[in-house]
């Protein structure tokens, strides 16, 4: 006999554990926080927040890193680029961050995550001060010079369509609690930006 959606949903309880996330976060001596990086392809997101990494990670402290192309390969294997599939990738980070940071870890999150309703879905599943939404701040003229995957170019000639900051809209963060002007700094110099913040916030010491 099958069981209706509602009843799953009547059935389904959170179960609250011994060991909490309050525990895991004294255990390792640090606030559970997670830092979602967001910014056009090419903005250097993900070189940005894996230097970052590198330094807390030398400062002792416990964190993982959610890489877009890298959730592409198994968590979200299954999604395409449409509008729908892209939110889903989105929503199903989210919970991933969320259960990290349950485990009492820092998150680092680089995704382009192009629309503020996205982002504001996954600030909206943490409490209130654990959510750091991080722009990565670089012009697009700058992405485009860039271009490390060549997907600008391929954009350009018609060959991918959809692409953020071309053909499909990208929303800056109105409000970002980190805003990194990524265009005219060097990435030691974003790293510090980053370490200053988190220390003015409590999260690292």
């Amino acid at each position: 006999m099958s069981i209706s959606t509602a009843s799953k949903d009547e059935n389904i309880v959170w179960h609250q554990h011994a060991i909490n996330k309050e525990f895991r976060a004294n255990l390792k001596k640090q606030r559970p926080s997670v830092l979602w990086f967001t910014g056009l392809s090419g903005s250097g997101k993900s070189t940005v927040a894996g230097a970052l990494e590198n330094r807390l990670a030398e400062m002792g402290y416990h964190t993982y890193l959610l890489d877009g192309d890298n959730v592409r390969h198994g968590l979200c294997s299954d999604l395409g680029f449409s509008e729908s599939d892209r939110r889903e990738n989105i929503r199903r980070i989210g919970e991933l961050a969320k259960l990290m940071a349950d485990a009492g870890l820092i998150v680092l999150s680089a995704f382009i995550s192009p629309h503020r309703s996205e982002r504001q879905m996954v600030r909206d599943l943490l409490p209130q001060d654990e959510f750091l939404e991080v722009f990565v701040n670089t012009p697009l003229d700058v992405c485009e010079q860039r271009d490390p995957k060549g997907l600008y170019k391929k954009a350009r000639a018609g060959e991918i369509k959809n692409f953020t900051g071309i053909d499909s809209a990208y929303e800056e963060p109105l409000k970002p609690e980190i805003d990194l002007p990524a265009g005219d700094k060097s990435v030691e110099q974003l790293v510090e930006l980053c370490v200053e913040e988190l220390k003015a916030k409590g999260i690292i010491s």
